[in-house]
């Protein structure tokens, strides 16, 4: 089967709610991504054969086909090059890497940008359905669907509280984990560690013209005490906001193409894709299915956990990868080396290739050859995708 290869993989520095990248129309934001890793690849534009975008929260400024009018706001690309966007929920661009990758594996495309964008700000989460039931539109539990799944209507929270209790993690257990979380973002920004995975984007602030390429949402003077007086979530559980993913603005993008297009483009790559898996399970426990998930994708790449290098398993909330540890038996110390999204945030449809830019430059900056990367994903579904470093 021919090989699909990820040339590069790039994202904007996380903005908070209402922060540095508010001021930025998703579309415009998710354009930069697309610039940005065209211009520093060397890609010749006209040779791009699709852009599949995640995009979770598709109404208002995110309406209409983000990812195709992403192209038409492009300086780089031109309006020959078509384009796609799909929800997989938070895997939403993860999908578009595999969905990619899938299409030149097939030999049917030979260069596709896998990308992602969500401006939380400009369209709040749950806005696309909380606008259609204010005007009497309905909801999108049917008839059917609540036949089959009788009782409360699902949520990521609940299901978040359902691991952590199901698993025995106690909320100073989650903090902790949400402090190393904070503690290795501040180490890796420190360090310089995003320089290379980073779109620097131009903004206005208060002072004047800037350049937004640092996360907005790292405690750089996190404490267990401070994150403990979070208050929690719901009365009686475990979680609180400072153990959850936060609430951000973004945009990343990965280059995806095959072996001839390698050599007719005269690309370099950073990485093979080994192996895609998508699994589905319990839409009401909901963020448990990376760990079932990883199990096939293990399974079918040949290889143990053991022999995967660096794990990029979504924060979303602490409960999810501690979870994955606990199941996988994988090694704590190459979980979400740089940081998760407790400290760099979660852009719903741009935090698959968010994390795919952050596992690459990680990967290669350490000299290490493989990497894991899953996502857990609203109504019990999980993405994992294992890639080799060339």
């Amino acid at each position: 089967m021919p090989a699909a290869y990820i040339v590069d993989a790039v994202r904007t520095a996380g903005g908070r709610r209402g922060g540095r990248l508010s001021g930025i129309h998703p579309v415009d934001l998710a354009a930069a991504a697309l610039d940005d890793l065209v211009t520093r690849t060397g890609m010749d534009p006209a040779g791009i054969d699709d852009v599949v975008m995640g995009c979770v929260s598709q109404g208002g400024q995110q309406a209409n086909q983000v990812g195709r009018n992403a192209v038409l706001a492009s300086k780089v690309l031109p309006q020959s090059v078509p384009a796609v966007t799909i929800d997989r929920q938070c895997g939403s661009s993860q999908q578009a890497i595999q969905f990619a990758a899938q299409a030149v594996m097939s030999g049917t495309q030979d260069v596709v940008i896998a990308a992602g964008v969500e401006s939380m700000t400009r369209v709040p989460m749950g806005s696309t359905t909380m606008l259609f039931m204010k005007e009497g539109l309905g909801a999108s539990r049917s008839p059917g669907l609540a036949e089959n799944y009788p009782g409360p209507n699902w949520t990521q929270f609940a299901g978040a509280e359902m691991i952590a209790q199901k698993h025995g993690f106690s909320k100073d257990d989650m903090d902790r984990f949400a402090l190393r979380s904070h503690h290795n973002a501040r180490a890796a920004t420190e360090a310089g560690a995003f320089a290379g995975e980073i779109v620097p984007i131009a903004i206005e602030t208060p002072d004047g013209a800037a350049v937004h390429n640092v996360d907005e949402g790292i405690r750089m003077d996190a404490t267990l005490e401070s994150i403990a007086a979070v208050k929690l979530l719901s009365e009686g559980g475990r979680i609180t906001a400072a153990s959850s993913s936060q609430i951000c603005d973004g945009s990343s993008a990965a280059l995806v193409v095959s072996e001839e297009a390698l050599k007719r483009y005269n690309l370099t790559p950073l990485a093979r894709i080994h192996t895609l898996a998508v699994t589905a399970g319990d839409p009401v426990i909901m963020l448990e299915e990376p760990l079932f998930a990883t199990d096939k994708a293990l399974q079918r790449a040949g290889l143990s956990i053991g022999d995967i290098d660096l794990y990029e398993v979504n924060e979303a909330f602490a409960s999810v990868p501690m979870a994955w540890l606990k199941h996988t038996g994988a090694d704590p110390d190459k979980l979400n080396v740089n940081g998760g999204a407790i400290a760099l945030g979660h852009p719903l449809g741009a935090s698959g290739t968010k994390l795919m830019a952050t596992l690459l430059h990680a990967l290669k900056a350490r000299g290490k050859k493989y990497g894991l990367q899953t996502m857990c994903e609203g109504g019990g579904v999980a993405n994992v995708t294992i890639v080799e470093m060339v």
